[in-house]
C-alpha cells in the first residue's frame, strides 16, 4: 500500500507536469506534493493529528490539481487503520464524494456516469478488504491467545503436580506411617514427622519459587542440574549416576529433566512398590538422556491410563515434547520399568 501511494503520487506529480510544465501553481503543487510524500513516512508519536494533515495537504493538492484524487485509495486505508471504525466510515465517505467532485472537473463530456459509481465502488471493495482482513487477524490473534492459554494451564498444572502434589502425597504417606508406629515404634514415627516436615519446607519454597519464577526450588542459587539430580536421589533413597561430559545446558532443559525425574520418582514411591531406583543422566553429542530405573512390580505401557490426579506419564511425555524430546518406556508385569527421556542439547528456536 506504501509503494501504490508513491506511485500514485508520482503519477499524478508527472501527468501534471506534462500538461502544465511550470504554470503558475507548479511551483505550489511540486512543493505539496514534496510535503506530501515526507508526511506520510514522517514517524509520529500521534497518529490522529498526523492523518488529518495527510489528508488536508492531499485535499489542497487535489484542489491545485485534480488528477491528485487518485492518491485517495492508500490514504482510505490510512484512515481505516487509524480511526475508529464509525469514525474511519465517514472519513471514507467524504474522501470518496471529494474524489468524485475532482474528478468531475478532468472531464469535458459533461456528467460521466463510471466517475460517479467507479470512486464508490472502489472506495466500498478497499473497506470490505480492510475489515475482512482485520476480522481474520482478530480471529486468529484470539486464537493464539487461547491456544496460548490452554498451554500455559498445562505447563502451570504439571507443575503442581510434579511438585506441590507430590510433596503433599508423600507427607499424606508420612503421616500416616507416623500414626501406624506412633505407639509400637515412638522412634520411628518421629522420624516419619520429621521427614514429613522436610518435605512440607520444601514445598513452601517450591509455592515461593512459582510466585516468583515458576523454576524448580531445587535449581535456585546456581545450583547444576547434576546437584539437584544427586540431592533428588538422595531424597528417594534412589542412586544417582551422570555419563559423558557435561555441558551447559538451557534453563527450560534443566528444569524439564528436574521435573521429570521428580514424577517419575514420585511414581516409583507410590505405585511400583520397588526395593531400588536409579537415576542416570547421560551427555550425548546433541542430547541429554536422562534414564529412571527401578526393580517395582512394572506394568503393560500398552494398557497404562492416566492416573486420578490427571498426570503421571502423559505429564512427562509432554515435557520432553515440549522440547523436541521423546519419551520411551521399557516395562511389563513382575519385571521392573526404566523410563528414558531424551532432549536435544540445542533448544528447539535457536536451531538453524
Amino acid at each position: 500500500m506504501h509503494a501504490a501511494f508513491f506511485a500514485l503520487l508520482g503519477a499524478s506529480l508527472a501527468r501534471f507536469l506534462l500538461r502544465h510544465p511550470w504554470a503558475e501553481l507548479g511551483p505550489w503543487v511540486v512543493a505539496l506534493s514534496v510535503a506530501l510524500a515526507v508526511l506520510y513516512v514522517l514517524p509520529v508519536p500521534h497518529r490522529l493529528p498526523w492523518l488529518f494533515t495527510v489528508v488536508a495537504v492531499w485535499m489542497v493538492l487535489v484542489v491545485l490539481a485534480p488528477s491528485f484524487a487518485l492518491c485517495a485509495v492508500p490514504l482510505l486505508y490510512a484512515g481505516l487503520r487509524t480511526l475508529p471504525p464509525r469514525a474511519a466510515l465517514v472519513l471514507v465517505t467524504l474522501l470518496t464524494v471529494f474524489v468524485v467532485a475532482a474528478l468531475l472537473q478532468l472531464t469535458d463530456a459533461g456528467v460521466d456516469p463510471v466517475l460517479l459509481v467507479a470512486p464508490p465502488a472502489a472506495a466500498a471493495i478497499a473497506t470490505a478488504v480492510f475489515v475482512h482482513a482485520q476480522r481474520q487477524a482478530d480471529r486468529l490473534a484470539a486464537t493464539e491467545r487461547r491456544e496460548g492459554t490452554l498451554a500455559e494451564r498445562q505447563r502451570l498444572s504439571m507443575e503442581i503436580h510434579d511438585s506441590l502434589a507430590q510433596g503433599l502425597s508423600s507427607q499424606q504417606m508420612l503421616l500416616q506411617a507416623a500414626e501406624r508406629t506412633w505407639d509400637s515404634d515412638p522412634a520411628a514415627a518421629r522420624r516419619h514427622v520429621r521427614t514429613a516436615e522436610s518435605i512440607a519446607e520444601r514445598g513452601l519454597a517450591e509455592a515461593r519459587r512459582f510466585v516468583h519464577d515458576l523454576a524448580p526450588a531445587d535449581l535456585a542459587g546456581g545450583v547444576g542440574l547434576e546437584e539437584a539430580l544427586r540431592a533428588l536421589a538422595a531424597r528417594e533413597s534412589a542412586h544417582f549416576r551422570v555419563d559423558g561430559t557435561p555441558v551447559a545446558l538451557p534453563e527450560r532443559v534443566r528444569s524439564a529433566l528436574l521435573r521429570i525425574a521428580q514424577g517419575a520418582l514420585a511414581n516409583v514411591r507410590e505405585h511400583a512398590d520397588a526395593t531400588s531406583a536409579a537415576l542416570t543422566l547421560t551427555y550425548l553429542d546433541d542430547q541429554v538422556v536422562l534414564d529412571i530405573a527401578d526393580d517395582g512390580r512394572g506394568f503393560d505401557p500398552r494398557t497404562a491410563r492416566r492416573g486420578v490426579r490427571g498426570h503421571g506419564l502423559p505429564a512427562i511425555r509432554a515435557r520432553a515434547e515440549q522440547l523436541g524430546g521423546t519419551l520411551t518406556i521399557e516395562s511389563a508385569p513382575g519385571e521392573g520399568t526404566v523410563l528414558s527421556v531424551s532432549i536435544p542439547s540445542i533448544p528447539l528456536e535457536s536451531r538453524p
